[in-house]
């Protein structure tokens, strides 16, 4: 038997185990791990960590105007990148008022964060239902056990108790493994989403004020 296939026989045996909660489980570990892999990929392609253009954008507006700060933006994917374009945009279109302007800047700043949010809601209930699913398959599986003893009267083996205790422990142990590392992860895209949210109301605060369009944002 090579390494592989004895791993793969023995989680099937833990899953077939640990009973329906079990799959359950599983599936949400798959889903969770499916969100974490598109998140970083996500975060990954627009660059968030990147953000030097900010201040380079808002140096050149205030030296040279919009129009250099909006090539330097052009093909920049980053969401604030495109929150500063509609700002710079909006500012210099004068049948815009400041209300007008505020009202479009939110909406394009509100449409990069929840697209930055999608799916991390999901990781969040996954995480937070897998201890509780875990702790469901726990209690069936001593119901079962104390069952079994029950049935056995007299005759009682302790070895059928304590196997059917580790046995019932497995989706404990299961649904924290898979609760532990989604819960950090959506903390951690959270924190990362948070922080661009700052970034880019204080970025479109100071386009604001350069271009003398004061704003409430």
């Amino acid at each position: 038997m090579t390494l592989e296939e004895f791993f793969l026989s023995t989680g099937i045996s833990l899953i077939d185990k640990g009973g329906p909660v079990m799959i359950i489980l599983l599936a949400l570990s798959v889903s969770a791990l499916a969100i974490i892999l598109v998140k970083v990929y996500q975060f990954w392609t627009l660059k968030l960590s990147k953000t030097n253009f900010i201040d380079n954008s808002i140096k050149l507006i205030a030296t040279d105007g919009p129009e250099p700060a909006l090539n330097e933006l052009k093909y920049n994917r980053h969401p604030i990148a495109k929150v500063l374009t509609t700002t710079i945009e909006s500012c210099t279109n004068s049948r815009f008022s400041v209300e007008d302007i505020e009202t479009e800047v939110s909406r394009i700043g509100s449409r990069e964060i929840k697209d930055l949010e999608r799916y991390l809601r999901g990781l969040e209930v996954i995480a937070n239902l897998s201890p509780l699913l875990g702790l469901l398959g726990t209690v069936l599986g001593m119901i079962k056990a104390f069952a079994k003893l029950e049935t056995a009267g007299t005759k009682v083996d302790p070895t059928i108790l304590a196997g059917g205790i580790w046995e019932a422990l497995l989706t404990t142990a299961f649904g924290l493994s898979v609760a532990i590392p989604a819960l950090a992860a959506f903390y951690l895209f959270e924190g990362k989403v948070e922080n661009l949210r700052s970034l880019m109301k204080d970025a479109v605060t100071q386009t604001m004020s350069i271009l003398k369009k004061p704003t409430t944002i």
